[in-house]
């Protein structure tokens, strides 16, 4: 397969790197020093299993999709539409775009601007960017995608590449799933700079967590999603499948890098106003990141 991968941060990064391992031919769509550190050396990945330098190509240019047979779209939830905007003229028809993101509704907002099908993928890999062209794996690795024309095809080429993928016409159930762990996880490790294992060893975070999940519960139920009846067990059961990990929130405060706290926390508390369901703890999530947002933004130096 010909693949390409926009916003290649340390989530699009690592499964590129995975198909590049594989013989796909790969590029890359990031940021200018991550570029041109894979351009030079190639990407530096870290892993249990591999630690080496893989070649493939990189481009900061959103170009870099055409003649793709498969686009995975890994941007922030905050960028769907502007990056969306930006590939739309150099997609092939028929290309396939996966929407490794967070939050439950990307690919909706992002087929409403590009033609070839936007399919929505839920994402479970703990990785992170050590710094330009340099990328390490904590663990796990799976992708549930949904289906579409050419989905069973894509997962027998990821399978085949070591990443378990798993097509399934639940994908919005999976990915509600998905966001209650977020928001169960993300602002609480990035307010603590902690790691999943530290953090749900301090006294009165399971606690949170659990009021957390109900609320996300009580929206869902109400918005027609069925969660597993277990939900709350998986969330705190997470933490000791990647102990060492710190949340995507985490990582983007401590590079001073706008969160996606309003596509989480923030989803299930504009979701509970619209459906009458008070939600106090996301919100006060929520609004404790934006708040240390604002407070590194004001903290930037003026020119």
């Amino acid at each position: 397969m010909k693949v390409a991968v926009m916003g290649a941060g340390a989530v699009g990064s690592y499964y590129g790197a995975m198909l590049a391992r594989a013989g796909h031919a790969v590029t890359l769509i990031g940021r200018p020093a991550h570029v041109e550190a894979v351009r030079t050396h190639g990407l530096m990945f870290e892993s249990s299993a591999f630690h080496g330098r893989i070649a493939m190509q990189a481009t900061t240019e959103p170009s870099g999709v055409a003649d793709a047979d498969v686009v995975l779209f890994c941007v922030k939830s905050t960028d769907t539409e502007n990056a969306g905007r930006a590939i739309a003229p150099f997609l092939k028809p028929d290309t396939t775009v996966l929407c490794l993101q967070n939050g439950v509704d990307n690919a909706t907002r992002l087929q409403a601007i590009i033609a070839p099908t936007a399919v929505p993928a839920v994402v479970y890999v703990a990785s992170e960017m050590i710094g330009p062209g340099h990328i390490r794996h904590h663990g796990r690795g799976e992708l549930i995608i949904g289906p579409s024309p050419a989905s069973d095809a894509i997962a027998a080429r990821f399978i085949a590449a070591a990443i378990p993928t798993t097509v399934s016409a639940h994908v919005a159930d999976a990915l509600w799933v998905k966001l209650v762990t977020n928001c169960a996880y993300n602002a609480l490790s990035a307010v603590g700079e902690m790691s999943y294992g530290p953090l749900l060893a301090t006294a009165g975070v399971a606690e949170i967590m659990r009021s957390v999940v109900a609320e996300c519960r009580a929206v869902a139920s109400a918005a027609g999603v069925a969660l597993p009846a277990d939900i709350a067990e998986q969330v705190l059961g997470l933490a000791a499948t990647m102990p060492d990990q710190y949340s995507s929130t985490a990582q983007d405060l401590r590079r001073g890098k706008p969160t996606e706290i309003d596509h989480l926390n923030g989803y299930v508390t504009r979701a509970g106003a619209a459906l009458g369901i008070p939600t106090p703890v996301n919100l006060a999530l929520q609004v404790i990141v934006k708040l240390r947002e604002a407070r590194q933004a004001a903290s930037v130096p003026r020119s």
